[in-house]
């Protein structure tokens, strides 16, 4: 029986094991750093609150993941005939049973929840993605109003070349609304200005979204034109969504379930293993993994057919034996990752209602980034639901002051910002925790101008699978990690070595892949 090493249980290393074990005779061996299941995208809990890392909605665009999903959590039962009818027809491929579960006394489920969330500005709270309704006029103010127009309508007729994410913005909102909803945010995200970041970023995070579109959206949806108000929303821009799936415990349970499904079919899952060496012979291929675990300090050597990586392409260079090429080891030191801090705050009640998912903080006089109101994820995310369980988002480098700070100073920096932009009276706070995430986001400046060099390097390893955001170094959402995962396995079974599939991999594109799967492939998934 053929072996697979797989470096990673996130969402792409789960989703490689799982369909080699539902889909192929390869036997799958994940080696986990942690303890935990769904590395970014692992549901964390502190007393019997949930928190979710960065806030994953469950929402793609490509048939074959949401299928995938719902597979291994069904839908939640639906009220009435009329909402089963509209979710039957508007789901298409998915998985659908009209009887699902009912989330108040099953757990394995996938929630439908409303999607909400809102730009923080001038003390004010504004629809995201930016709608030019009678609210956000009376907030902005005519003369504010007419400066977006003007700027907009000057970057429709003069165009800029899109070398940096700053003239990517410009040229889809101009640059008034660029400077007013898109710069301070993002420059909190990277810690860099916008003219030192890769148009890159914007082309795989913002995608196809303009004010055209927006306004498009805003038309469509006031006369119901288009149908978007059902799960699957195919034809609708990522950003502009209204609804998605969300298990009901929080990501985490979507990926521990996974690995349940995993060990089932005799897959292996073993947690506290950290690589330390990926041995090559000189035929270009990849011929172990020495790891050591962090409890027994055990070193062992895994041997496999193929090996799938999910680590940080950083990491996995510097751990290459022999060393991998000068220039490679120069172009993976110079990548840059930014890290990422989440303060959970538990308290009576916020001074003001808030429905949405999450708040992006536009604010200069908090470092703040972003807040997210679990509740409105799942309201058994929350131990408790009379109380309010909030997380408070930073970004950072290891090497900052502020990932420095101790858990109870940077507790009380977040009750004090919360307390600053009018959201939390302190003496409504009950409870709080700390948790800090390295690598979190895989940045497009630094040597990223250069990262084709590495990709064709470490395409020439026929048995190496680079997979996931920091596998490819590509800050894509679990959807697009997942399909990456998929991709590969299927360029295993057909016989494809060629790694263009993988790269060029986009989850906005129609999938005639998953469209052309073979039956049987159906058939051994659903059997499950």
């Amino acid at each position: 029986m053929k072996t697979a090493i797989i470096i990673g249980a996130g969402p792409a290393g789960l989703t490689a094991a799982f369909e080699l074990c539902t889909r192929t005779d390869i036997h799958p061996i994940v080696l986990e750093k942690s303890h935990a299941m769904g590395g970014l995208a692992r549901t964390v809990t502190y007393k019997g609150n949930r928190i979710d890392l960065g806030g994953h909605r469950f929402f793609s665009k490509s048939d074959r993941v949401m299928d995938w999903w719902l597979r291994i959590l069904p839908l939640q039962a639906l009220e009435s005939a009329e909402e089963r009818l509209t979710y039957q027809n508007q789901t298409r491929a998915i998985s659908f049973q009209p009887g699902g579960p009912d989330p108040r006394t099953e757990d394995k489920v996938m929630l439908i929840r409303k999607r909400l969330s809102r730009i923080y500005f001038m003390r004010r709270f504004f629809s995201y993605p930016v709608t030019l309704s009678f609210d956000t006029l009376r907030k902005l103010g005519p003369v504010k109003i007419i400066r977006i127009g003007v700027s907009y309508l000057r970057s429709v007729l003069s165009p800029r070349a899109e070398r940096t994410i700053e003239d990517f913005f410009i040229n889809r909102f101009g640059r008034e609304l660029y400077l007013t909803f898109f710069k301070s945010y993002t420059e909190k995200v990277w810690g860099v200005p916008c003219d030192q970041i890769s148009a890159q970023w914007g082309a795989q995070r913002v995608k196809g979204l303009s004010i055209y579109k927006t306004l498009l959206h805003a038309v469509k949806r006031m006369f119901r034109l288009g149908g978007s108000s059902g799960v699957a929303q195919q034809s609708t821009e990522t950003s502009l969504i209204e609804k998605f799936l969300y298990p009901k415990y929080g990501p985490g349970q979507m990926w521990d379930e996974v690995a349940c499904q995993v060990r089932l079919h005799h897959g292996d899952i073993l947690t506290g293993w950290s690589v330390e060496r990926i041995e090559q012979a000189e035929d270009q291929r990849i011929t172990g993994i020495c790891a050591r675990h962090s409890d027994s300090g055990e070193l062992r050597t895994f041997t496999g057919d193929c090996y799938f990586s999910t680590m940080a392409v950083k990491d996995l260079v510097t751990a290459m034996t022999p060393e991998a090429p000068p220039r490679i080891r120069t172009i993976a030191g110079g990548l840059v990752y930014r890290d990422f801090i989440i303060v959970g705050i538990l308290c009576r009640r916020l001074k003001v209602a808030l429905e949405d998912n999450w708040i992006y903080i536009q604010e200069p006089d908090v470092l703040a980034g972003r807040l997210q109101i679990f509740n409105n994820w799942s309201p058994y995310l929350v131990a408790d639901p009379s109380t309010v369980w909030i997380g408070v988002e930073y970004f950072c480098y290891e090497s900052d002051t502020l990932w420095r700070r101790s858990d109870d100073e940077l507790i009380e920096l977040a009750k004090r910002e919360l307390a600053t932009l009018d959201i939390l009276d302190p003496g409504d706070f009950l409870d709080a925790t700390v948790i800090r995430q390295v690598k979190t986001y895989p940045a497009y400046f630094g040597s990223y101008d250069q990262f084709p060099e590495l990709v064709e390097w470490a395409d020439q390893f026929e048995n190496l699978f680079l997979v996931g955001r920091n596998g490819m170094h590509k800050y894509n959402n679990q959807d697009h990690s997942m399909l990456a995962a998929m991709t590969a396995v299927d360029n295993i079974i057909a016989g494809v070595g060629s790694r263009e599939n993988l790269w060029s991999l986009n989850v906005e594109m129609e999938y005639l892949e998953e469209k052309q799967s073979t039956r049987a492939d159906r058939a051994r998934v659903s059997a499950l």
